[in-house]
């Protein structure tokens, strides 16, 4: 494969570390509303299943203006779109804070999604764009930190401030981190215009973008790429989804108990983060994901079977540590799928992971409402492992980078 060759040298530190500030904000707005679908059910007097459409909504807005946005960033700047939407994503979450219906919210949370979609794509589209393939895993992993750090304050500080001060205060809070990192990234371009790296030459017209989908979509390895996202995301986030509300109706939680067992998902993240460059020599991209897959089982099938709150404690450390180690390995090879294009690479496999978490919740729904979601987690540990095995053995026929 013909290989634009990165910059040699390491981008400034700041500049990394306001993109990790907006990955930082749009984590935390992809998970918020997990813990407070309880909350929403009760306020619009509805079901878990019902209230779930603000899941689906934000997932399905992520996913469609994928397609959109990553060719935007490749022709006018992944750093600078980034800001841009991060700056529109605080105006769309705020938003939710004063929805009347349940109807008003599913909306707001549809144009949230839409806005803050190509956020994180972006920034690892960038990351690729600025560090070479052989030292970008380890460069993500660090990365990532940003985003565990959100994915387990969205758990814990949104089922603490929604007891504490409702779900609607929640949204504000979000809002204003998202605002606040879009800001700071439009003042970096403007004291750094070296933090946006040149794009490929195929980048400059819209035609070209074109013909670039239709070849990227072409070749063996995108497809199977495109696939393995899809069934974990499917498969994960399907069940992960309804976690918040099964510790409160099925075990007893409160609220906010329930906020901090999710947030533990992070800190099982967080542990693969600091341990992603000792693991990844041992094992290897394969063996990663295979133990990845198995350790993710471990957890959903403690989860379904756990008697009292303490049991899910170690089930999401499981969780977090496990699909960690199958997804960033995903990640990684997906900013290499097409090194000519990749803010579009990378957006369409975004687009397929929040199209298969929003299949996912959906598909979930009923099952959920009508016999709870120990049944949907024992299925996810089935479908999660396999879909690991499948995507291993697709590794080794990987041509090289």
């Amino acid at each position: 494969m013909n290989t634009p060759e990165p910059p040699s040298g390491e981008p400034p530190r700041r500049t990394i570390l306001l993109l990790a500030l907006a990955a930082f904000a749009g984590s935390l707005n992809i998970r918020i509303s997990d813990p407070l679908l309880a909350q929403v059910a009760a306020g619009f007097s509805t079901t878990v299943g019902t209230a779930a459409i603000i899941v689906t909504a934000f997932t399905v807005g992520y996913g469609l203006f994928q397609l959109a946005f990553g060719p935007v960033g490749d022709r006018f700047g992944k750093y600078r779109v980034a800001g841009i939407l991060s700056l529109a994503a605080g105006l769309a979450t705020t938003s939710a804070a004063i929805a009347t219906t349940l109807g008003d919210l599913t909306l707001a949370r549809f144009a949230a999604g839409a806005m803050s979609s190509a956020v994180i794509p972006l920034a690892f589209a960038w990351i690729g764009d600025a560090i070479p393939f052989e030292r970008r895993q380890a460069v993500l992993a660090r990365f990532l930190t940003a985003q565990f750090t959100g994915i387990v304050l969205s758990q814990a500080a949104g089922g603490y401030i929604g007891a504490e001060f409702g779900w609607r205060t929640v949204f504000v809070v979000v809002g204003a981190v998202h605002l606040l990192a879009g800001i700071a990234m439009l003042a970096e371009l403007r004291l750094n215009p070296g933090a946006q790296p040149m794009g490929a030459p195929g980048a400059n017209s819209f035609s070209a973008m074109l013909e670039g989908s239709r070849k990227i979509l072409a070749r063996p390895f995108v497809r199977v790429m495109l696939v393995a996202v899809f069934l974990e995301a499917f498969a994960m986030y399907g069940a992960f989804a309804y976690v918040g509300a099964d510790l409160v109706h099925r075990l007893g939680a409160s609220f906010a108990v329930s906020g901090l067992v999710l947030a533990v998902f992070g800190a099982g993240a967080l542990s693969y983060s600091f341990s992603a460059r000792w693991l990844l020599s041992r094992l290897g991209e394969r063996g990663l994901v295979l133990l990845g897959g198995a350790v993710i089982a471990a957890g959903f099938i403690l989860l379904a079977i756990a008697p009292a709150i303490g049991f899910a404690l170690p089930a999401m450390v499981l969780l977090g540590l496990g699909f960690y180690m199958f997804h960033n390995t995903l990640q990684t090879n997906a900013t290499q799928m097409a090194p000519e294009a990749r803010g579009l690479a990378v957006s369409v496999f975004a687009f397929f992971l929040f199209i298969g978490q929003s299949i996912g919740v959906a598909l979930a729904a009923p099952f959920v409402d009508h016999f709870g979601a120990p049944p949907v987690y024992l299925a996810a540990a089935v479908l999660l492992p396999l879909s690991a095995l499948w995507f291993r053995r697709r590794l080794a026929m990987r041509e090289p980078f």
